[in-house]
């Protein structure tokens, strides 16, 4: 139930990752998965990205320096169903290693039945958790749990 006071919201406009090397970061977001660059602010640490297209959502990148702690974020990037079914053979041949739900290598994406939507992970060199995922048109069947695209795709 909203509060009286409560703002309705209809996305998420940014997120923000710790980055260990600043450059490997820019280079990963920029030359591997292809955002595009909106600022970088070396005097800051940070660099910007446009997600979705200028002034629609943004990643944020923090240089978090060498510390021997690590944190490891999860950011999940909203595309077409189309787009995750390419992403393992796009990952791969960006060297990128495309990941189940588990984190085990992937051949195929999997279905969050519960979404149900499609998905597929993968780690940026600082070992945070990324994931391309894309609704499904589907009724959600939650008592599939996780299941790999080709058996939700035959149990259609």
């Amino acid at each position: 139930m909203m509060g009286a006071m409560a703002i309705p919201v209809d996305g998420l406009f940014e997120a923000h990752l710790p980055v260990s090397d600043l450059s490997r970061a820019v280079g990963f977001y920029r030359d591997r998965l292809g955002l595009p660059l909106a600022v970088r602010m070396p005097e800051r640490g940070v660099a910007f990205f446009w997600v979705g297209g200028v002034g629609v959502s943004m990643l944020g990148l923090w240089s978090a320096g060498t510390m021997p702690m690590r944190i490891s974020l999860h950011t999940a990037f909203r595309v077409r169903v189309e787009d995750v079914l390419r992403a393992v053979e796009i990952l791969s041949a960006a060297g990128v290693e495309p990941l189940d739900f588990d984190g085990a290598p992937a051949r195929e994406p999997v279905v969050l039945a519960w979404m149900p939507a499609l998905a597929i992970y993968f780690r940026d060199p600082d070992g945070n958790l990324l994931e391309y995922l894309a609704m499904l048109p589907e009724s959600p069947r939650p008592e599939l749990g996780v299941v790999p695209w080709s058996l939700w795709r035959d149990q259609k």
